[in-house]
């Protein structure tokens, strides 16, 4: 039998998805007072997620023993997130004997627009924590055959979610606790309350529409937005529109619909 086949595993290339958990400070304290103020109103919403620790910004030569990575494992756990590895830039030389001494890989990150920049505001902020990694031999796989549209016409209760291969389609109400996610793009012709999540493969062109916005929380590809940044009030409650502005950007606009 040839070493390359075998009936019981395989070693293939791939793909994985993950945030990435960018660290601007070396300070626990304050990490820690900040991580958990950021996902005290979507508790559940990111448990059992993976994530990345990214030390990009932090300074080449970082003091790496005022902050131990076992430390910010243990933090992201208290979260319920699970860190699979690091990101760092090839001059932060200590990054690989602090990854290594907390037992996690390095790992190369293709953002969608290169490293993290500096933060501009609470939401471009929140941007960042969405980006995908992906190993530098990972291929995507070909597109799979256009999905049907998938019509939900009934209400959702807290703790329902729907998942769509395509577009998704909502004509009752999405109450607080619910969750409407799609590979496409997402309509709801009632309040939209829970959490909306459309283009969730990386699908930037993916948008909401929304008659009623009030929700927990929204996403395009991974860029989401929480009710601790509060909506505008010409959107607040209105029929809207959301997409991506140069892939990092969530844009909500009012539909005028008269």
């Amino acid at each position: 039998m040839s070493l390359n086949k075998t009936p019981f595993f395989e070693l293939r290339s791939g793909s994985v998805d993950t945030l990435l958990f960018v660290v601007k400070t070396t300070d626990l304290d304050a990490l820690r007072s900040e991580l958990t103020r950021r996902f005290e109103a979507t508790p559940e919403f990111f448990a059992n997620d993976v994530v990345a620790i990214d030390v990009r910004r932090l300074a080449e030569t970082s003091a790496t023993e005022s902050v131990a990575l076992d430390e910010i494992a243990q933090l992201l756990a208290s979260v319920r997130m699970r860190p699979i590895g690091v990101v760092a830039t090839a001059a932060q030389a200590w990054a690989a004997q602090w990854a290594s001494a907390g037992g996690l890989p390095l790992l190369e990150a293709r953002d969608r627009r290169g490293a993290p920049k500096p933060s501009v505001g609470e939401a471009s902020a929140n941007t960042e924590a969405a980006a995908v990694i992906e190993a530098a031999v990972a291929k995507t796989p070909p597109p799979a055959a256009l999905s049907p549209t998938t019509i939900i016409d009934r209400p959702l209760r807290s703790g329902q979610q729907v998942y769509a291969k395509g577009d998704l389609v909502v004509l009752g109400l999405v109450s607080y606790g619910a969750e409407v996610i799609a590979e496409g793009n997402i309509h709801i012709y009632a309040p939209l309350r829970g959490r909306a999540l459309a283009g969730v493969h990386g699908n930037n062109d993916a948008r909401i529409f929304c008659t009623c916005l009030e929700p927990e929380l929204i996403s395009i590809a991974g860029i989401y937005r929480t009710t601790e940044n509060p909506l505008p009030a010409d959107v607040l409650g209105k029929s809207v529109q959301i997409w991506l502005d140069d892939d990092e950007k969530l844009m909500i606009e009012p539909l005028r619909l008269t």
